[in-house]
């Protein structure tokens, strides 16, 4: 049975991973499946660590939309795909993967991910969570150097030299592409009730065609 393919964009420290969580919690007893974008950003070994931070990551030529692409059309057929772990501190993927398993429904997030048409096409419900840049800012420091080990001056250099400018070229265009936004990330929760009304309809009109 096909899944249904929730695609979450938003900034960086939007709350896409805290809408993501709401919804597969709603969901149940549905199983769902988490696809990271950032998981897919490529694998720059052949540079030296310096080299790699200075990569502007928020760009889409930082990210294989390609293998993306090939694992949502293999969870489409009911197959298990192993996707990258990508880490953090090096800025390299890890030798180990995740692997995920078919499920009812899949769950994609990503800054970037309405930029590619390949992608949208493959979404059946696409939401962009949409935060003030203040509150972004400020989420993206606490985690940055609690959960990434990253001294503030770099986080802040790095928001103004690359986040905030692609945010603006990019990801805050790209919000033409959704069929729904939630404004204030997870605290929104009428949005959020709407979201899985949609996604739960959507649910149960694919099992009711597979049971047929």
């Amino acid at each position: 049975m096909k899944p249904t393919i929730i695609g979450i964009a938003g900034g960086s420290g939007s709350g896409k991973s805290t809408v993501a969580r709401k919804i597969a919690e709603a969901l149940k007893p549905a199983s769902v499946a988490f696809v990271d974008m950032d998981a897919y950003y490529r694998n720059h070994t052949e540079m030296t660590l310096e080299e790699r931070r200075r990569v502007n990551w928020d760009h889409p030529d930082a990210l294989d939309f390609d293998l993306l692409v090939s694992h949502l059309e293999a969870l489409s057929r009911g197959e298990a795909v192993e996707k990258p772990v990508y880490n953090y501190v090096t800025h390299l993927r890890e030798e180990k993967t995740e692997r995920i398993e078919p499920s009812d429904v899949v769950v994609l997030d990503g800054i970037l991910l309405f930029i590619d048409e390949r992608i949208r096409a493959r979404c059946d419900v696409k939401a962009f969570v949409d935060t003030d840049s203040d509150v972004r800012l400020i989420r993206r420091i606490r985690r940055d150097m609690a959960k990434r080990g990253r001294p503030l001056q770099e986080i802040l250099d790095q928001y103004l030299t690359t986040v905030q400018p692609m945010h603006l070229q990019f990801v805050e265009p790209s919000k033409r592409y959704a069929d729904l936004i939630v404004p204030r990330g997870g605290h929104n929760t009428v949005a959020i009730d709407l979201l899985v009304g949609a996604i739960s309809r959507r649910v149960s009109q694919v099992q009711s065609g597979a049971a047929q």
